[in-house]
């Protein structure tokens, strides 16, 4: 559900991982990965019905992977707080099963330190910026990615338990020493497990889809974002 894969619970699967720049290197998209990056935004550019816009979508949802992806608004919304949140340095961040956060982080800042976690492998066109992932592997995370990452986004693929608890695994895993910002999207119904799991409540920005779902998203947080995302609802 949401901008994420429903996958098989029993599908065990590894990880990949990619060379990730020091702290002294300036962070750049290769050649390869920006010319990818480009060539995407531009098949999936389309214009809205109403205005005139423009908005920028991802590959076709796979139905069989149960794939919504963020409305635009959702998108931008998120992308502009994960950016406030790195504060203009070279911080990394991480998105867990959500391709369509990583597209707009890299559209509003190309040079942004962004991993996308995934198991959908169309993203592997992304090269070092795209690791395979399992959520039934938890810990299973590159050792250059762990502790690496001053923000953290996860869309976890299933509204269980057992879900979340594995993925708020790789949270702990993949989230930086000292100053952290953790930012999950999940269902309403994951609000006591959110601030149990991971000490996160609730903001009041609604997530939004383009598939229309009906089960009501909240975006939690491990911070109040004071007059952003709606406030803090702690």
């Amino acid at each position: 559900m949401a901008d994420q894969l429903q996958l098989n619970p029993n599908s065990v699967t590894g990880i990949t991982d990619s060379s990730v720049p020091s702290d002294d290197d300036e962070p750049s998209l290769s050649s390869h990965t920006l010319a990818a990056l480009k060539e995407f935004l531009a098949e999936q550019q389309h214009h809205s019905d109403a205005g005139g816009g423009s908005e920028v979508s991802l590959v076709s949802e796979n139905w069989n992977l149960s794939q919504f992806w963020y409305t635009p608004e959702t998108a931008k919304t998120v992308a502009e707080e994960v950016l406030t949140l790195c504060g203009g340095v070279h911080a990394r961040v991480a998105c867990i099963a959500c391709p369509t956060l990583y597209v707009y982080l890299k559209q509003m800042n190309p040079n942004a330190t962004v991993q996308l976690l995934e198991y959908d492998k169309r993203f592997q066109q992304y090269g070092s910026d795209y690791t395979f992932y399992d959520y039934n592997l938890p810990d299973e995370i590159p050792s250059e990615l762990k502790h690496s990452c001053k923000v953290v986004v996860a869309d976890p693929p299933y509204l269980s338990q057992e879900c979340l608890e594995k993925v708020a695994e790789t949270i702990r895993l993949l989230i930086q020493p000292g100053e952290s910002f953790v930012l999950l999207l999940t269902g309403e119904v994951q609000k006591e497990r959110a601030a149990e799991i991971l000490g996160l409540y609730p903001c009041g920005f609604r997530p939004q889809h383009s598939g229309k779902l009906g089960n009501e998203f909240r975006l939690f947080s491990n911070y109040d974002p004071e007059t952003r995302l709606g406030g803090w609802e702690k």
